[in-house]
């Protein structure tokens, strides 16, 4: 018989092989690929078969199969993306021939002590209105302050849906939460979870995926990639902190991991909960429009106030090339004498993000990238946070001298400087990925941090995330800036998740805690209606906004990025691109114009953004003109699908 295969490669369509045995779609296959061997899927009969071709042999039936629901869900992410369908198969597969060939190892389960939870009235109801969903596709917004126990209700009924001897999938925005949640999770059901992650070994990876696939593994906590694992019997996926922008994956295939664990749960039929303190608005949007079911839990573990706020006038009360105010210094000092840990949170790794000369004038600024190189003290050498570039600081002056390096505003490095010197006796830590890289760093740091042997942390946005410091009561918000930066069309509502997000590590196991904002701009109507935690009302006016001005959730929109070593090719192919666009009927198609990160790993960047109906999927007409472009090898084209800033 003649069947087709689909390869986990930068195709989209599968390739004819003869089977001598009877094979299903679905199965995964071995089969001869130019001169090596390759693992595939069969795939549905519906395409054309090549001419005068010699048809090779399928090699091998491996026994393992993935079922029509993930087939159709493949297809449909690839078509929605715009990513061959090859590419989204290696995800679900990638890696397989390496290891199928290896007896299954056994999944050790260590079974611990389960601890006693009992949930709340607002936990019970929340419950239950989650589980009225009778395990059909719905999806459901879970709400709720911070600290107000929203894991806990999940786990709950994640355990009601495996005990059906169902699978659930947990997908979490940022590695290093799973650290903290692991703790939580053993506490709640008596084992490790299995996690799954791009940084997890090749032999846990096989190990995994054969459980997953053959229902030994129940449970999955995992980043983004999770989503595409051969389920067996998929119950439940929770979306935690679904507002998180992590959730974008920007490189590679690009796609947005929440939008399409949408898309896979209701391909399986089966329910969908986001989790948030404060949705994304789009979830918002679909929350107001009654498309999304939706439950709020205002209060906070033993109903534990939220923290108080303060906000610190910059322009008055800052100390000439200090960036900790007085007053501040004066509030933390009270929070550190009653035993209390203290937060600085700056969203700055590094030292000084500029390095300008006194005398010439000179700018560090990347080779590879139009950005400024950070100053790290840690490693005494500037470092691009793009591509990783980084050099020692000696630069000559045109009069042949050293240049005279003076560093422009603050990172971690420089406030864990200034806090030392202003709290000589504290143990004082630093919270950010250069500090936080090996395991054992980060099992030290948690383990020092509950139990009460660091007095001050200097954090980055990492800190905002899920982690949970009982004693924890004031953090600093260096320098609140509602600015942005000019390209991001989701400045205001990050801030209000982040800023929302943040106070909610403070006091959640006091009656006495407070968040202090020092800022330039003490007026900002975002910081004030935040202090007032009117989330709700900041997004709603994000809403009137994105409707006057043509913005997602409204309208859809798909951006082309055109890069080239050369930057006049990369705009003269932008220019190119955009005349055979303009053909498309109901697409408005903007640019082209230079990327505000012109330069990134040596190449020029232009871009392109197609503006259409949110009622209409255009992606189909796109495509196919994509598709039958000439262009230049010199050029290389990525396609941006919902994009969420425009760097």
């Amino acid at each position: 018989m003649k069947a087709q295969v689909l390869l986990p490669k930068v195709f989209n369509f599968p390739f004819t092989y003869y089977s001598k045995k009877e094979c299903k779609i679905g199965d995964l296959v071995e089969v001869p690929f130019g001169s090596k061997k390759e693992i595939g899927v069969i795939w549905k009969n519906y395409h054309s078969e090549p001419k005068n071709l010699k048809i090779k042999d399928i090699k091998k039936i491996t026994g393992y199969s993935i079922n029509n629901r993930l087939i159709d869900f493949i297809e449909w992410f690839s078509f929605y993306n715009l990513v061959p369908m090859g590419l989204v198969l290696k995800m679900v597969i990638g890696g397989t021939d390496k290891f199928i060939k290896i007896n299954d190892e056994l999944i050790q389960i260590n079974h611990t002590k389960i601890k006693n939870f009992k949930l709340n009235y607002e936990q019970s109801e929340a419950l239950k209105f989650l589980e009225k969903t009778n395990n059909k596709f719905e999806v459901s917004v879970l709400q709720g302050t911070t600290g107000s126990g929203k894991t806990l209700v999940y786990f709950e009924r994640i355990k009601k849906i495996i005990e059906k001897n169902n699978q659930a999938l947990v997908l979490l925005p940022e590695i290093f939460l799973t650290n903290d949640f692991k703790s939580r999770f053993e506490d709640f059901f008596g084992f490790e979870p299995a996690i799954w992650h791009s940084k997890i070994t090749p032999k846990k990876k096989r190990i995994i995926w054969k459980g997953i696939i053959n229902n030994k593994i129940k449970i999955l906590v995992g980043a983004r990639s999770a989503l595409l694992l051969p389920f067996k019997k998929l119950g439940i996926i929770i979306v935690d902190e679904e507002h998180d922008s992590s959730y974008k994956q920007d490189e590679g295939v690009i796609y947005n991991a929440r939008d399409m664990a949408i898309s896979r749960a209701n391909f399986e039929k089966i329910p969908i909960h986001l989790v948030t303190s404060v949705p994304s608005v789009e979830t918002f949007n679909n929350i107001c429009n009654k498309k999304y079911r939706h439950i709020k839990i205002y209060k906070r573990f033993n109903d534990y106030p939220l923290p108080k706020t303060k906000i610190i006038n910059l322009n008055i009360n800052k100390i000439k090339n200090k960036f900790i105010a007085k007053d501040t210094v004066e509030i933390v000092k009270e929070y550190l004498n009653k035993g209390n840990q203290v937060l600085f949170f700056l969203n700055r790794r590094g030292f000084a993000p500029y390095l300008i000369c006194k005398k010439c004038g000179y700018k560090q600024v990347c080779s590879n990238c139009s950005l400024y190189l950070t100053f790290h003290k840690i490693k005494n050498k500037v470092i691009c946070h793009h591509c990783s570039f980084e050099k020692e600081i000696k630069t000559k002056c045109n009069s042949g001298e050293n240049c005279n390096f003076v560093m422009y505003g603050p990172g971690v490095e420089k406030i864990h400087e200034e806090a030392k010197e202003i709290f000589p006796n504290k143990k004082i830590s630093i919270f950010s990925s250069d500090y936080l890289k090996s395991k054992d760093k980060t099992k030290t740091f948690f383990r020092e941090m509950n139990e009460n042997k660091i007095d001050i942390l200097i954090g980055t946005q990492m800190i905002s995330k899920g982690f949970n410091f009982p004693n924890l009561n004031c953090i600093v918000v260096i320098d609140a800036d509602f600015s942005g930066r000019g390209y991001d069309l989701r400045t205001t509502e990050k801030n209000i998740q982040l800023y929302h997000q943040l106070s909610g590590r403070a006091g959640r196991f006091s009656s006495k805690s407070i968040v202090i904002y020092q800022t330039l701009t003490p007026q900002n109507a975002t910081l004030n209606e935040l202090i007032k935690n009117k989330s709700e009302k900041l997004l709603q006016n994000e809403l009137s906004l994105r409707k006057k001005n043509k913005l997602p959730p409204f309208i859809r929109l798909i951006a082309i990025i055109i890069s080239s070593k050369d930057r006049s090719l990369s705009l003269q192919g932008a220019r190119e691109i955009k005349i055979k666009l303009k053909k498309i009927n109901d697409i408005e198609v903007l640019g082209p114009v230079d990327s505000p990160l012109l330069k990134i790993k040596k190449n020029f960047r232009s871009r392109l953004l197609i503006r259409f109906n949110n009622r209409f999927l255009m992606q189909k007409k796109i495509i196919n003109v994509l598709n039958r472009l000439k262009i230049s090898s010199k050029i290389k084209l990525t396609v941006d699908v919902d994009p969420i800033n425009f760097a």
